[in-house]
């Protein structure tokens, strides 16, 4: 998520140090620093589709997904904007420092300037921090729904408000990697670093406090949250309430719920070997010149950049009506086909008339379910004209 080191002769991105650069300031002004960790084409070819891959499903997949939730009324719910705010993080952080990071891992070299440098290593940390704290709150709201029903739910407003916490707490925890970047020329090489005040702790420090507070705090909230739902959902029954509406309501929480839990677990997964990667470099610093810890680098790097790419895959598979977006947006490719199923997936819970002082609501958890209530709607409003004829016939 961000650079490390305070010395330029230690290469901030994982890589063995140059140690040759610090030695005198006259051999560091009068030679071209060679690049030791320049790698054959063929390897950088082989990252280079890696890293692109990551770029494009990530933006293109969560910008869908902005899309669906804000083209579709009947998407605007606080789960999904919570997942709206997911979305946008994930794409900002895979735009704007997927790639740049490749760039800067595989070559050594820094090309773009001190103020995107500054950039480059803020705004990961503030854009995990806006990912992980999303899906939390999202826990504790699905907490709240399903094992406190009765108790008031977020509000539209509320849940804008919660979510301009969670980014303003994102920048301060990372205003310190902002502050303190700067870029250093050597000939023939520039670098970007974190020029902490004291070298030799603040960096594994601060690591050490982004990794409790952007990974394991958070996950054990989520972890404890879902472990209560799981044990509500599917280890216990209403006793007495074998209605079919029940078991629908059941099922959909069930689904939501285990989309949520898989979300999660991808994030924890996609993101332990970065931050084990810094804390063993930070706890023992020989590793720092192991022949192939570029690569090592560079594999844990593309893991946890290519998070921001598997949401919206998730999505897809597992929500109906995500899926239904998705059909809509390649619904011109010959192998998707968009089914009235789907059309009606998207649409807003409608109200028709059953008579003219009653109102039957139709809202689709599924076209079984769709059926039925047509069917009961309309056997209510025969049964309420049989009845007002047989009370002017009495």
């Amino acid at each position: 998520m961000h650079s490390g080191g305070a010395d330029p002769s230690e290469n901030p991105r994982g890589m063995t140090p140059e140690r040759d650069v610090s030695n005198t300031t006259t051999s560091a002004t009068t030679r071209v620093l060679p690049n030791q960790f320049a790698q054959p084409a063929w390897r950088i070819a082989l990252w280079s589709v890696a890293y692109i891959t990551v770029l494009a499903v990530a933006v293109f997949g969560n910008l869908i997904v902005i899309w669906i939730i804000l083209a579709h009324k009947r998407m605007r719910t606080v789960t999904n904007y919570f997942l709206l705010n997911l979305a946008f993080s994930d794409a900002s952080m895979a735009a704007f420092n997927t790639l740049i990071n490749f760039i800067y891992a595989a070559h050594g070299d820094w090309y773009f300037g001190e103020v995107y440098c500054r950039f480059h290593n803020f705004f990961p940390v503030t854009a995990v921090f806006a990912s992980i704290y999303s899906m939390a709150a999202i826990a504790l709201d699905r907490y709240m729904a399903i094992i406190h029903p009765l108790k008031p739910r977020l509000s539209a407003k509320a849940t804008l408000g919660v979510i301009f916490c969670i980014w303003t707490l994102a920048v301060v925890l990372a205003f310190p990697l902002c502050y303190f970047s700067t870029t250093r020329t050597l000939p023939g090489r520039t670098f970007c670093y974190v020029a902490w005040p004291r070298t030799a702790d603040d960096p594994f420090m601060y690591h050490i406090i982004v990794c409790v507070l952007v990974y394991v705090l958070p996950l054990a909230v989520m972890g404890i949250a879902y472990t209560i739902i799981g044990v509500s959902l599917w280890g216990s029954e209403i006793p007495g309430d074998s209605s079919e509406n029940y078991h629908a309501q059941l099922l959909a929480k069930r689904k939501v719920v285990k989309m949520m839990i898989i979300v999660v677990v991808t994030f924890a997964l996609c993101w332990l070997p970065y931050h084990v990667y810094f804390i063993g470099t930070g706890l023992n610093k020989s590793l720092m010149k192991w022949k192939y810890i570029q690569q090592v680098y560079l594999t844990v790097l593309w893991l946890a950049m290519s998070s921001t790419m598997y949401n919206p895959i998730i999505y897809c598979c597992l929500n109906s009506r995500f899926r239904a977006g998705f059909k809509r947006v390649f619904r011109c490719c010959p192998f998707v086909r968009m089914s009235s199923y789907d059309e009606l997936e998207l649409r807003s819970t409608r109200l028709r008339a059953c008579h003219q002082s009653s109102m039957c609501t139709l809202s689709r958890v599924d076209t079984s379910i769709l059926s039925k209530n047509k069917s009961v709607c309309s056997r209510g409003t025969r049964s309420k004209a049989n009845a007002e004829l047989s009370n002017k016939d009495s």
